[in-house]
């Protein structure tokens, strides 16, 4: 069974979430790979548990890391097939590498929306998904709006202001390629409360 549309599941660290992801058939999981994260994937367990997966593409994520750090760190991790990174500049020494790019943003205000609508284009050009996220921000008639503007231009994952109610409609009225969700702490080896992520999951699964 198919989702509605494309999903990208962030800060993978168990088991438990992946292989649940897996099966509901998402398109892309991603791990962080810096060691002083509290979600770092070291290279044995990366391996250990993609060895459980099949049907979907790897992320490396970073914060900080250099480029490269990054392109030697990944020299540990096979099959990894995308690097997201925060860092603008980081893009383009990182474009000619073999593997896709996504590059995270964590907006504050309309105005940050209004800076990443004038780099769509170049984006769109070097083939780098741009990945929305906002601890702040409300998908209101404005942001909206101009989500949709930058979506007409590049490919936008939207990480904020999602819930399952009514995320048919969010698509919609963004026009964006798809979805980021975050993955999580289990309760306790094997067990983990999926309330939020499956919802949105369940959600946008295809009808039979």
């Amino acid at each position: 069974m198919a989702l509605k549309t494309f999903v990208k599941i962030s800060t993978v660290n168990n088991l438990s979430d992946a292989r649940y992801c897996a099966g509901m058939y998402v398109n892309l999981m991603g791990f962080n790979l810096e060691k002083e994260n509290k979600d770092y994937m070291p290279p044995q367990k990366f391996k250990e548990l993609t060895e459980w997966l099949s049907g979907l593409e790897y992320v490396a994520e970073f914060e900080a890391s250099h480029p490269e750090n990054i392109l030697n760190i990944l020299k540990e991790y096979e099959g990894v097939d995308y690097i997201q990174t925060p860092e603008e500049v980081h893009l383009q020494m990182l474009v000619n590498s073999s593997y896709k790019l996504i590059w995270k943003n964590l907006v504050k205000s309309v105005e940050d929306l209004q800076y990443l609508l004038t780099k769509a284009p170049s984006l769109k050009e070097n083939d780098v998904i741009l990945l929305i996220e906002s601890e702040n921000l409300k998908l209101d008639r404005e942001t909206t709006q101009i989500i949709q503007e930058i979506a007409d231009k590049c490919d936008v994952l939207l990480g904020f202001g999602l819930e399952a109610d009514q995320i048919e409609e969010t698509l919609e009225s963004t026009s964006v390629k798809g979805i980021a969700l975050k993955g999580g702490d289990e309760i306790k080896p094997g067990y983990k409360d999926f309330d939020e992520l499956a919802d949105i999951l369940e959600a946008l699964e295809e009808a039979d």
